[in-house]
């Protein structure tokens, strides 16, 4: 669900439909969008507290063959969450091994491939500190 949750807008989508022709499907909640509540913590271990709202994008579906996906969707991006709820529905079922290779395989590897660009971008960055240790001790 976070690689879902956290692709690039249109990118489930498009590998969904490169790898399969979408399925049918029943709204159980059509896609709307509303807020949500951030919350963190002072330091990542003190007390919690409430930082600010969020947009998000949520539905849910139920496939032909019975299977309910949902989605979560940070903005306001209605068609990323149909596709991710579509995805999420298709890995309970027969073609679930065919989604994650055709879906989630690719999204893990572009997120990878970003995480270690940042990474990279951060490390040149970097300063090293040096003292010099006088000699009268």
């Amino acid at each position: 669900m976070a690689l879902l949750a956290k692709a690039p807008e249109g990118r489930v989508a498009a590998l969904l439909a490169a790898a399969m022709a979408r399925p049918v499907f029943d709204w159980l909640r059509a896609p709307e969008i509303g807020s949500a509540m951030v919350r963190g913590r002072a330091g990542g271990t003190g007390a919690p507290f409430n930082l600010g709202e969020v947009t998000v994008t949520r539905c849910a579906l139920t496939l032909e063959s019975g299977e309910v996906g949902h989605a979560y969707i940070q903005g306001r991006r209605k068609a990323d969450a149909e596709a991710a709820a579509l995805v999420d529905g298709l890995m309970q079922g027969p073609a679930a091994e065919q989604v994650r290779k055709a879906v989630l395989e690719p999204l893990e590897a572009e997120r990878k491939d970003r995480v270690s660009k940042r990474a990279a971008r951060a490390a040149a960055t970097k300063v090293e500190f040096f003292t010099l240790m006088r000699g009268e001790d």
